[in-house]
């Protein structure tokens, strides 16, 4: 995940206080293979699912491919890669493709960063995301491990009777009533996008 780099060297706040070249070459390269990179079984399926019900993907992963499969409402925990947020502003964000170089300034001349929540920092978009789960009728759970918090306890948001699913093929941490599917990704959503498109009787 981290290309021989100890997390602690290129995401933290402090790793970027003390060394922003590295954090922002590392980030640099990290951009350059997500827009290289094309959306898998997993990632189509779930973008075909907003044909029969109003899908809302919360996802970790910060590289952009659930919208290039064709999502339209995703939530980013953990930031986004394309885009850039001033340091000195959180709020200051823009969109950003290619090489982030020391030109690249916020709108006061600061210094921008990678917009990607670093550990030890506050993940600003988990009270919309409990929300959204909140009203969830059916949740599917992807390729996690239930452990990184915030994002592990999303699960307790989500009502009592809602049709829960987990497709992992190392599932562990999982609660009682949650209907597991020891697949990866790229094999096991497509069925269950195809099971619930059944259920939903397979219109638009």
């Amino acid at each position: 995940l981290w290309e021989g780099h100890k997390v602690t060297d290129v995401c933290t706040p402090e790793a970027l206080e003390r060394n922003p070249k590295l954090v922002i070459d590392f980030y640099n390269q990290r951009r350059l293979q997500a827009d290289a990179a094309e959306p898998n079984a997993a990632h189509k399926a779930l973008a075909e699912l907003e044909k029969y019900y109003d899908v809302h993907i919360i996802t970790q992963n910060v590289d952009g491919l659930h919208e290039k499969a064709g999502s339209s409402k995703v939530l980013h925990l953990h930031g986004e890669l394309n885009k850039l947020r001033s340091v000195a502003d959180e709020n200051e964000i823009i969109g950003f493709t290619g090489e982030q170089t020391d030109d690249v300034r916020d709108s006061k001349g600061g210094p921008m960063r990678p917009h990607i929540v670093f550990f030890g920092e506050e993940v600003p978009l988990f009270p919309q995301a409990a929300e959204e789960m909140r009203d969830a009728d059916v949740v599917i759970i992807v390729g996690t491990s239930m452990q990184v918090y915030p994002a592990a306890s999303l699960i307790h948001y989500a009502p009592p009777d809602a049709d829960c699913y987990l497709v992992d093929p190392n599932p562990q941490g999982v609660g009682a009533g949650v209907e597991v599917i020891a697949e990866r990704a790229a094999s096991g959503v497509p069925k269950l996008a195809e099971y619930l498109i059944g259920r939903a009787g397979g219109q638009s």
